[in-house]
């Protein structure tokens, strides 16, 4: 939403097609791991390239979204329940793959934190923070793998006492025998979501104008019950189709 209340078509398009890149990746991710299907290719560095633009956008997009509009508590909750709400149903049905601290989860949290925060980030200059925020996001990119640095480039070792529950999980901080087929941890995550908030800053003009492309467009505004519905979806499909 904008400042007057009018949607900017640009942004939803936008998320519409990170909507279409995640139920392609998805329907793949069932076809490899549920039924089967041998495709080397999805377990390539191409896939992972795939799949970490499709969660860049996401987040990138809502952190810039994050000034627009008036009801960011709201918007936080929906989307910090939709990720809680996905926790709970993979725990109980699909143990096996289970999701937590999943994407929907950070971005609420995400949401929610810079609500929090605001006043504070308001003070740094739009261009530092923006330096700053991605490239603190790119130093705890591995922190996961108890590592600073880049995509398996080591700068330096994280302490190993920091890596001791799920609570630490959530953090950026996994234990040993951690596993959730979805993780977004704040650390690193919440960096690019804030670099997000500083690009809006920056280039608030970016999102305005632009033709919609109603398809896309459509999707990117109902982008909450797109995530929540697509993989059931998704999987009933395939299961018709291979079963």
């Amino acid at each position: 939403m904008g400042a007057f209340g009018k949607r900017q078509p640009r942004l939803d398009t936008i998320r519409g097609l990170a909507l279409v890149n995640m139920i392609a990746y998805h329907a793949c991710w069932d076809l490899a791991w549920i039924f089967g299907v041998d495709m080397p290719w999805y377990r390539g560095f191409g896939a992972h390239v795939w799949q970490q633009g499709i969660c860049w956008t996401f987040i990138v997009l809502s952190g810039y979204c994050w000034s627009l509009g008036r009801r960011k508590l709201r918007r936080g909750l929906a989307s910090f329940g939709g990720g809680a709400l996905v926790t709970a149903v993979t725990f109980l049905l699909m143990p096996s793959n289970l999701v937590f601290c999943g994407v929907l989860t950070l971005l609420g949290a995400g949401t929610l934190l810079l609500i929090l925060l605001e006043p504070l980030a308001r003070r740094i200059p739009a261009r530092a923070g923006l330096a700053g925020c991605f490239c603190l996001f790119l130093l705890l990119r591995d922190v996961n793998s108890s590592w600073l640095g880049f995509e398996g480039v080591r700068v330096a070792e994280v302490p190993a006492w920091l890596y001791r529950d799920w609570l630490t999980a959530c953090l950026g901080f996994p234990p040993a025998g951690f596993f959730s087929t979805d993780y977004f941890s704040l650390l690193p995550w919440f960096f690019l979501f804030l670099t997000g908030y500083f690009l809006y800053r920056v280039r608030p003009e970016a999102g305005a104008g632009g033709r919609p492309v109603p398809v896309l467009t459509a999707m990117g505004r109902h982008s909450l019950l797109i995530y929540l519905l697509h993989q059931p979806v998704v999987y009933g499909v395939l299961y018709l189709l291979f079963c």
